[in-house]
């Protein structure tokens, strides 16, 4: 062949699929391209591009078709390792089976496809490191249907190695169709040929999968749906956001609905409103639809869409058919699958991807990856680009992988690991089911968990946790001589015993059902009704889910009938229904009233659906005006898009049956029953809360999709347990803990000291405002007085969330006016500090205790003295140092009252040390 003929060949890039360039291709663009591109042309080389290939460099070429083996491009990678001009100059050198595709490549004349321009990829690990260590292959999916020419699927696969770890292996994949004529396979996209059957494999070194693939109406093309094809171009797009056309006024004189909750609104915006202009059904090319998309005329979004995407095309056709509205029989999107569901990558830059399967009300699925918008909870451990819809490890971390499609959204956890991590892994947990759960997850992370805690700190924990007291000296001498093994199990079950414990969970729920006296609706006496009702059921032990189950369906009056008070509180009937999924099942749907959730799976008719079972409460006066009475009536809640009435329906569920029953008696009983999704795991979860200072979703009344749970199968666990004690409190809490999780240390080790969210250590928790009140009323020995209560009362026991003191004020308690748990603040202050600094609840109480006085006329020495003061306010003696910096104050000190003012300071200071405020 003469040098003039291949030259021709060459630049007229007639190998459209040539096999040699598909196997050099991925070696130039993530070993060369890099450095060799538009923006940085190194030595004045291009190989992105074929003209620039062909150009060469500022010296030499790159390829001598004469004699292609030697091609300067060839012997600079095959120098030495340690040659100064060795390509590439940064990374790990070409492996033998790099260096051979390029020479094959080069062999056969450098064929290029024409107009195919190289982007530069990461360098990806060579066949033997990605086959190092792996167990197993996996696809995704498992399962390939397709249906119709315009349907397709995209194949993914993951590496499961023996370390638990899994890696995203897509690109390293050679594919292979047990009968081609059925389907074909693109890149890494399978497309239908023919109906039947047949089997794709994914084959990397000597591992192999099997995907069974089934195609039927092969040559029936898909008409384009407006609701199912053009809506999710649009909402893929971002056209429907609440930044561009999906605001509240919309964008530029166009209205979209947000995230496209009202398709017909739309539909009939785009097309009717300047006829001719938006839609222009002569010249479709011209429709400003697409004009503005391409940005081909101005457009304030810029350019979206170009026309050689798919999502243009789709557009294109569905205006060239006559862009019509789809009939009401069309099948609906019912859910949707993303895989993997969960991964764990090892090192930083590696790269992942996912597959996203919508499920439809005809049986049939598609692909809809493309179509998805994917993203982060956590960016510093795991990237994705919503647009090559890719994702990259950074640090060591977790993250949750969101996809969204339509109205539905699910999730994947990624969990992101050190290269080079020597954790080893501990097969078995201690501790009970609990610890088995954390313990696993754990081990994913490569985490060691903090050892447990001593007994005086767990003693302390303990006290504070589950009667919000703490232990007296006496207490603390007792525990402590104790040399039983099960000494801890046998306390816990001391104080499960305990008035106080009821104490503290009417107090939680007395907040979250907002017990107070409101605006002349909720009388004196019918808050210290409601609340004196809770108290009762939590000293009878009674189940949880029939209480909640007899406050939902609560009819009669305000005094006769107390728990008819939580329909007082709030009377506006959508804010009710809010609370009783925010408090009750851990779910916030106030987003979904206006528009479909942006960050969870409910929509509008969801949220109204949810509304309806409250409409019927109705409310008029009781022969004593302070009272009301509560009874069902008649009533409706309307849709604001269609303003027709909608049915009651559960949330992600059917609606109630015909039975006779009022409407608060069906969702009262959903609620409450077993099978119930969120009940359960939302009481739990509250309870784990309480006891490790976190949620396991947090906030707690914050349950969603794209806020999951940091640990799925303990909150499984914990709920099953739950309803397996039949909603018993006291049973839970012992299990909780009994836990080694709960029993742990503060300090922590290397491997988990960055950890906030697997309860790998004790965390410490400032003490909430009724309990700290408690605690200093407690350790001064000084009582308090609140209105309503005998002089001597808790903090925690106070009914009304109106009665208040400036302490209680100043540390965040509650104020009840709504049911969010941020009512709660447990954050320090600069306004706490100087309260307990300048304050009379520190101050004042000293003297009035007299708690210094009694130690020294019990003729204590200055020494023991100090150390009755650390046990009761720390519960725990002083260490050698603090006792000799504290002896040293008394030295010379001969003045009775000199000296009692000394233990006073100490006393107070002990009282302002972080060390009592927190729990720990």
């Amino acid at each position: 062949m003469s040098h003039r003929t291949i030259i021709t060949l060459l630049l007229t890039g007639i190998c459209h699929a040539n096999p040699h360039f598909q196997a050099a291709k991925p070696v130039l663009e993530q070993h060369c391209v890099s450095c060799h591109n538009a923006d940085k042309t190194k030595g004045g080389l291009r190989l992105d591009t074929h003209a620039g290939f062909l150009e060469g460099g500022d010296d030499e070429l790159a390829y001598n078709p004469n004699s292609p083996r030697d091609s300067h491009l060839l012997k600079l990678v095959k120098l030495p390792h340690d040659h100064d001009d060795i390509m590439p100059p940064k990374g790990r050198p070409l492996q033998p089976e790099e260096i051979k595709a390029l020479e094959a490549w080069l062999a056969a004349s450098a064929p290029w496809p024409k107009d195919t321009t190289l982007v530069a990829q990461k360098p990806q690990p060579t066949l033997a490191e990605l086959t190092a260590g792996l167990k197993q292959l996996v696809p995704h999916p498992s399962s390939i249907r397709l249906e119709t020419a315009s349907d397709f699927h995209s194949v993914i696969a993951y590496a499961h190695y023996a370390d638990a770890t899994k890696r995203d292996v897509t690109r390293q994949l050679t594919f292979s169709l047990a009968d081609p004529s059925i389907a074909k396979i693109e890149s890494n996209k399978l497309l239908p040929l023919k109906d039947g059957k047949t089997t794709l494999t994914l084959t990397l070194g000597s591992h192999s999968a099997q995907i069974p693939v089934t195609v039927s109406q092969a040559s029936t093309k898909r008409p384009v749906s407006f609701q199912l094809d053009v809506m999710p171009v649009i909402t893929a797009a971002g056209c429907n956001t609440g930044s561009c056309h999906g605001a509240a006024r919309g964008q530029d004189g166009f209205q979209l609905s947000l995230f496209g909750f009202d398709p017909k609104g739309d539909y009939q915006r785009m097309t009717r409103e300047f006829p001719g202009r938006r839609i222009n059904l002569a010249l479709p090319e011209d429709s400003l639809f697409l004009t503005k998309a391409a940005g081909q005329v101005p457009h304030t979004g810029g350019k979206i869409l170009t026309p050689e995407t798919p999502g243009y095309q789709t557009l294109l056709e569905w205006i060239k058919a006559g862009a019509h509205y789809d009939k009401d029989d069309i099948p609906h999107p019912t859910s949707i699958d993303i895989q993997p569901r969960e991964i764990v990558t090892k090192g930083a830059e590696i790269d992942s991807t996912f597959t996203v399967t919508a499920h439809y009300s005809d049986g049939t699925d598609r692909d809809v990856t493309p179509l998805s918008t994917f993203t982060s909870s956590n960016d510093n451990a795991l990237a994705i680009d919503d647009k090559t819809k890719v994702a990259t490890s950074a640090n060591r971390g977790e993250a949750f992988i969101m996809a969204r499609f339509h109205t539905f959204t699910q999730g994947s956890q990624a969990i992101v690991i050190p290269k080079n991590d020597q954790h080893q892994a501990q097969a078995n947990h201690s501790g009970n089911f609990i610890d088995q759960h954390i313990g696993a997850k754990l081990n994913k992370l490569r985490i060691t968990p903090s050892d447990l805690c001593s007994d005086e700190v767990f003693l302390r924990r303990v006290y504070i946790d589950i009667i919000g007291k703490i232990p007296s000296p006496e207490q603390h001498a007792h525990f402590l001589a104790d040399t039983a093994p099960d000494k801890r199990e046998k306390l816990i079950d001391h104080l499960l015993a305990q008035p106080e414990f009821n104490d503290i969970w009417v107090m939680k729920w007395a907040e979250l059902l907002q017990i107070r006296t409101f605006n002349n609706t909720v009388s004196y006496k019918a808050a210290i009704l409601y609340h004196t009702w809770l108290r009762e059921q939590f000293a009878a032990n009674r189940p949880f889910n029939l209480i909640v189950k007899d406050i939902i369906s609560a009819r009669g009056g305000t005094f006769s009938t107390p728990q008819t008070n939580f329909y007082q509180v709030e009377r506006d009937n959508l804010k009710l229904s809010e609370n009783v999924a925010q408090v009750f099942m851990g779910t916030r749907l106030q987003c979904a009233q206006c528009h479909n959730h942006p960050f969870d799976q409910w929509t509008m008719e969801d949220y109204y659906g949810f509304a309806a079972f409250f409409s019927e409460v109705k409310r008029k006066k009781a022969e004593d005006p302070r009272e009301q009475i509560i009874f069902d009536g008649k009533g409706d809640v309307k849709h604001p898009v269609t303003n027709q009435a909608v049915a009651p329906k559960f949330l992600g569920g059917s609606p109630p049956p015909d039975d006779g029953k009022k409407r608060r008696e069906h969702i009262a009983d959903w609620l409450t029953a077993p099978e119930n999704p969120w009940f359960a795991k939302n009481v739990s979860n509250i309870i784990w809360e309480h006891f490790l200072g976190r949620g396991i979703v947090h906030p707690v009344d914050d349950v969603r999709i794209s806020n999951p749970p940091s640990n799925p199968a303990l909150l499984e666990a914990l709920s099953s347990r739950f309803v397996d004690y039949n909603y018993d409190f006291k049973k839970l809490v012992r299990d909780i803990c009994n836990s080694h999780a709960y029993q742990r240390s503060t300090h922590t080790n290397l491997s988990n000291v960055s950890d906030h969210t697997n309860f790998s250590h004790a965390i410490p928790r400032r003490m909430r405002a009724e309990v700290l009140l408690d605690v200093i009323s407690q350790a001064t020995e000084t009582p308090n007085k609140f209105k309503g209560l005998p002089r001597g009362a808790k903090a925690v026991s106070i009914a009304d969330g109106n009665t208040s003191t400036y302490f209680l004020r100043t540390f965040g308690r509650s104020t009840r006016q709504t049911v969010c748990s941020c009512e709660v603040k447990l954050e320090p202050n600069l306004s706490q500090a100087l309260h307990l600094l300048n304050g009379d609840s520190t101050n004042n109480r000293i003297p009035q205790g007299k708690v210094v006085s009694k130690l020294i006329d019990s003729k204590a020495s200055d020494e023991e003295l100090i150390r009755q003061l650390y046990l009761r306010c720390l519960s725990r003696p002083p260490v050698a140092k603090e006792t000799q910096h504290l002896l040293a104050f008394f030295k010379d000190v001969n003045d009775p009252k000199t000296r009692k003012e000394i233990h006073q300071d100490i006393f107070w200071s002990l009282l302002n040390s972080k060390e009592f405020i927190f729990n720990h």
